[in-house]
């Protein structure tokens, strides 16, 4: 029996998902919730797997193309049992064929637009009548839009001297260039919109972590933990940083949702800790640990990454000091972590080592002034350094 493997539904909010690598060839033999494929949104990075064992008949979309929730991805035979013993695993080939998936393009490149084509090539005024498709037959993606968009910007005049612009250096022969991935497309396209939308400012304070030392070490946990506990007790008391700005007004969030940032190797990540104010710091460790090993393996839940009203990026893991992070956007502010180290401070007029780290918070200041950040900042770094844990 012949079953389709369809795009699945990424999240509520998600309409649709880009294929980003087939780990099963045409042909092979696969075992039920053996991993078939990456799939990523513009939020997340998922691996799918197989709802059946059975074997890999047909491969209709292609690594690169983003297709609507719903749509055919590929067909699996399912096996029973005592086929199942039969089949034989078959190595990979050079991948899924153009004429697989112009089913689904019905020889038209303009047919089966995704809602990100659509949308990326309104917002830069993009004539989806010009732009050459590369998908199969012919079918337009994302990149093909984000390429005619490149191409289009290097030919425009620069205002300041009227040549045309072009990139500081164009690639050698001797240079290699990384294809952009649909995350770090994604990426690139918020941050820069962030910066666009949001009037950004950054405060920096410096934090004493000589109390919650004994405490982190007795309960196993890192610092982060506690600076989450920290950011949310002082976004109860500073409900303007627990913002977004609209149109029609600035959105007061109910919910205290904290995102955590994570570093993968191929992008970022923010899971979110959702009613981080009504949870101790233990509970809170657990909940970044979890959250972080399962968006490196790529086992988030779409919803995990929605709905955060505010965001923190720990950059001391790597050794960073200091940072200005970028807001991530609709949220008011942003919290960077920087490393703790020992370092010499006065402490009532004397000389002493303590554990010290710099907090800055990026903030729009369209929603908040620099009064309200700071006295966000002031209640962050008195609930560190104070006896409360």
């Amino acid at each position: 029996m012949a079953i389709d493997i369809i795009m699945p539904q990424l999240g509520e909010s998600t309409a649709e998902g880009t294929i980003v690598k087939w780990l099963v060839a045409t042909g092979a033999h696969v075992e039920k919730d053996q991993t078939l494929l990456e799939v990523e949104t513009d939020k997340v990075a998922l691996e799918i797997p197989s709802p059946e064992s059975g074997s890999l008949t047909e491969i209709l979309i292609q690594e690169g193309e983003t297709v609507p929730v719903g749509t055919p991805i590929a067909r699996l035979n399912v096996v029973s049992l005592t086929e199942k013993s039969d089949a034989v695993p078959q190595p990979m080939s050079d991948g899924p064929k153009d004429s697989e998936t112009t089913n689904l393009s019905e020889s038209d490149p303009h047919h089966h637009l995704s809602s990100a084509v659509k949308h990326l090539a309104q917002e830069h005024g993009v004539d989806l009548s010009t732009v050459q498709g590369t998908g199969g037959g012919g079918r337009i993606t994302i990149r093909d839009v984000r390429a005619l968009i490149a191409k289009k910007q290097e030919s425009q005049p620069n205002p300041a001297n009227g040549k045309a612009r072009t990139t500081a250096q164009e690639p050698t022969s001797q240079d290699t260039v990384l294809p952009l991935s649909t995350m770090r497309q994604t990426i690139a396209e918020r941050m820069t919109n962030s910066r666009k939308t949001a009037a950004h400012v950054t405060t920096v304070f410096e934090a004493d972590f000589s109390t919650i030392e004994p405490i982190r070490k007795n309960l196993k946990l890192t610092y982060l933990a506690f600076v989450v506990h920290a950011v949310a007790h002082a976004l109860k008391t500073h409900p303007m940083v627990n913002t977004s700005w609209n149109d029609a007004g600035i959105v007061m969030k109910k919910e205290i949702n904290i995102g955590i940032a994570v570093a993968l190797d191929d992008g970022l990540l923010v899971p979110v800790i959702r009613h981080a104010d009504q949870k101790d710091v233990s509970h809170l460790g657990e909940d970044i640990a979890d959250l972080a090993q399962r968006a490196r393996a790529k086992q988030l839940n779409p919803d995990e990454v929605q709905g955060g009203t505010f965001t923190i990026t720990n950059h001391g893991s790597m050794g960073s000091l200091m940072g200005t992070p970028i807001i991530n956007q609709p949220e008011t502010a942003i919290l960077g972590f920087g490393a703790v180290q020992k370092r010499p401070v006065a402490i009532n007029d004397a000389i002493a080592i303590r554990p010290m780290a710099y907090l800055s918070l990026s903030f729009d200041h369209r929603v908040i002034d620099g009064a309200t950040a700071d006295q966000f900042m002031q209640t962050v770094k008195r609930f560190i350094e104070s006896q409360e844990w």
